[in-house]
């Protein structure tokens, strides 16, 4: 083919780009295309955390491709409408793209393709995202896997292939063409949606640069620093593997270097890594083959539960007032930084549907609102495996208790005090606990506890127990 666009998306990297390396194999000339979607600005999920990081990942591909001689055309508008037009304007024969799996992206892919053949041009998908797709890894009956262990079982009896090079420098004779492009805004202040939020950098050298120095030594303390929040353990990549400024057999292949000169110990806190990445994928088979997981539990019968629509309730766990430090605290840092330790996740997810016994769907609503890295199925997966009511999930009976959690992986409270100043002056003993002494919470004009946990876990059971017997 003489010309190809290669349509950029949740892949805003020169890097092991699977489509794009695709594009420079089979054309002569590949124009790289970002559309800013209306469904941006205006789709349901809409957080300004996640929708700065995507601007900044976008100008930071933007001045990459610059680097290599190709100029990133950006438009603005329906990808089904500017596409097709695109197309004619600039004589291509074919639009490459890497897959989505979300229901709504699949639905809009669709679009784009009738779109597309009424011009006669070409639109082909590539696997990119993941290293096994939704229906690559099956039972033996054939089935989709429900149970995560399994699951990952037959994963890890694969090979995983190795990254795509990098998208190459424009050596043409004929001189790049400035075609038109429209400018983006520099944050999601400029779309009068404001951020109110410290968040972490986007662009795939950022990608780069974290991946490197987690795997020159953090990864070893992985299998235990993970659960500490004041440890900052994590990888720091959740964000960057939302936004495709990092492929994934990138990771897998630093992580790969990395285990094969590790010791038995390192080794295993490697392999702990290696679940979580396996996770994500897990989720991502579960939502396109259980689509209605987005609208409800993947246990259907759990969509009879007589969840709690206390407003109050809900309110101050948003903004983390519910009286319970480690709760707040993770709360408080989700709006502070869009951010959240994964231990902090599922804590205050248990406590929003065990404690308070509010729908897990809110959490989850909230969670995308807000978080950097939210991500459709592992947000969904996540949630609902707190909750109870999906595949692989927590029994319904297994409850977090917020003050031993806090105890056990918040000892001294270096966490909680980051995030609460009012309790800045608490002992260790009293920081998971603080209305043991009232006169100094009082004092502290921290808030004092909107349920008692002793109480509600009860309730909580009675709750499921209900939807069981029926």
């Amino acid at each position: 083919m003489k010309t190809v666009i290669h349509w950029f998306r949740r892949d805003l990297r020169i890097l092991d780009n699977v489509a794009l390396s695709e594009a420079a194999k089979r054309a002569e000339q590949v124009i790289p295309v970002f559309v800013f979607e209306d469904a941006f600005c205006n789709g349901p999920d809409v957080g300004a955390a996640r929708l700065t990081f995507l601007l900044q990942s976008v100008e930071s591909l933007r001045k990459n491709l610059v680097e290599l001689g190709h100029q990133l055309v950006i438009r603005r508008g329906k990808a089904e409408a500017i596409l097709p037009a695109l197309c004619l304007e600039l004589e291509a024969q074919a639009v490459f793209a890497n897959k989505r799996y979300e229901p709504y992206a699949q639905r809009r892919d669709e679009r784009v393709t009738s779109a597309l053949l009424n011009v006669d041009v070409g639109f082909e998908l590539f696997k990119d995202a993941v290293v096994w797709e939704e229906s690559e890894i099956l039972t033996q009956a054939g089935k989709p896997y429900t149970v995560f262990t399994p699951y990952a079982k037959a994963w890890k009896a694969r090979s995983i292939s190795l990254p795509r090079q990098k998208f190459p420098i424009h050596h043409a004779q004929s001189p790049i063409r400035n075609f038109k492009s429209d400018a983006l805004p520099k944050s999601s202040d400029e779309l009068g949606i404001p951020l109110a939020q410290n968040i972490p950098p986007g662009g795939e050298r950022v990608a780069l640069d974290l991946l490197a120095k987690f795997m020159a030594g953090p990864v070893y303390e992985y299998g235990t620093s993970r659960n500490y929040p004041a440890l900052d353990g994590g990888s720091s990549l959740s964000p960057h593997l939302r936004a495709g400024t990092i492929g994934i057999r990138t990771v897998f292949a630093a992580l790969g270097k990395a285990r094969s000169r590790a010791t038995a110990t390192q080794a295993a806190s490697c392999d702990i890594f290696l679940n979580e990445l396996i996770w994500r994928e897990f989720y991502l088979q579960v939502l396109h083959n259980f689509p209605h997981v987005t609208k409800g539990a993947f246990w259907q019968e759990y969509d009879a539960l007589k969840w709690s629509d206390n407003q109050a309730h809900f309110a101050a766990w948003c903004e983390g007032r519910t009286g319970y430090p480690i709760v707040d605290a993770a709360m408080r840092c989700l709006n502070a930084t869009g951010t959240m330790h994964n231990r902090l996740r599922m804590i205050v997810a248990m406590f929003l549907t065990k404690d308070l016994m509010i729908h897990w769907q809110w959490g989850e609503r909230y969670f995308m609102n807000q978080l950097v890295d939210g991500d459709l199925a592992a947000n969904n997966g996540g949630w609902q495996w707190s909750a109870g009511t999906g595949t692989d999930a927590a029994p319904y009976f297994r409850i977090f208790n917020p003050i031993s959690q806090g105890e056990k992986f918040d000892a001294d409270g270096k966490f909680v005090k980051r995030w609460i100043s009012e309790l800045k002056d608490f002992p260790a003993y009293l920081i998971h606990q603080p209305w043991e002494n009232p006169l100094l919470l009082l004092r502290s004009k921290y808030v004092p506890r909107i349920v008692t946990h002793e109480e509600q876990r009860p309730k909580c059971l009675a709750m499921f127990q209900a939807v069981k017997k029926s």
